[in-house]
């Protein structure tokens, strides 16, 4: 299993433009929330498959990391029990919230790739749909000054984050 830095770096590598880092700040809980409310359907009551796929979630991340580990099971604990309460709904309602949050966020994570000018990291890695709250606990680790070191080593094999895409130098032909 490769470690908690191969995996923000890796995922980083696909996320340098803040408006993308920004769209998935949205984007990403919206899925979250869509996802476990369509899981929470599956089962009776508090057993069912959201409670499960959070479980499992969690423990890959406390395998990568106890300290992130902990944060994102409490992150998927509260969007499993807003997803829960969202798949008591009567059926129109929990169609409509679950597929509009699905949707959106799905969108808003198209329009963040866009600003990036690079497919997401998923296309490549499929545990990138798993990496991507990673992602976003990290960077509000960051942000509030938490785990520097952490920082410093994603931004040396990712890059720096920046606003707009990198400016490419235009590929010009020899003469013969």
């Amino acid at each position: 299993m490769k470690s908690l830095v191969d995996r923000l770096a890796s995922y980083a590598e696909y996320h340098r433009d803040k408006r993308n880092i920004a769209t998935h700040f949205v984007g990403i809980p919206m899925i979250l929330v869509g996802t476990q409310a369509t899981l929470a359907r599956i089962g009776i009551g508090p057993l069912n498959a959201a409670v499960g796929a959070t479980g499992l979630a969690t423990r890959y991340y406390r395998q990568l990391d106890p300290t992130y580990g902990a944060a994102m099971a409490a992150v998927l604990g509260a969007t499993c029990a807003i997803g829960t309460t969202l798949a008591a709904l009567p059926l129109p309602l929990w169609a409509g919230a679950a597929g509009g949050l699905f949707v959106g966020g799905w969108a808003l994570q198209f329009l963040g790739h866009y600003f990036e000018g690079k497919k997401p990291a998923f296309l490549d890695d499929l545990r990138g749909l798993l990496d991507g709250p990673l992602f976003l606990v990290a960077e509000t680790a960051f942000a509030l000054g938490l785990s520097p070191e952490l920082r410093e080593e994603v931004e040396r094999r990712a890059g720096p984050t920046r606003w707009g895409k990198v400016a490419t130098a235009p590929v010009v032909a020899a003469a013969a």
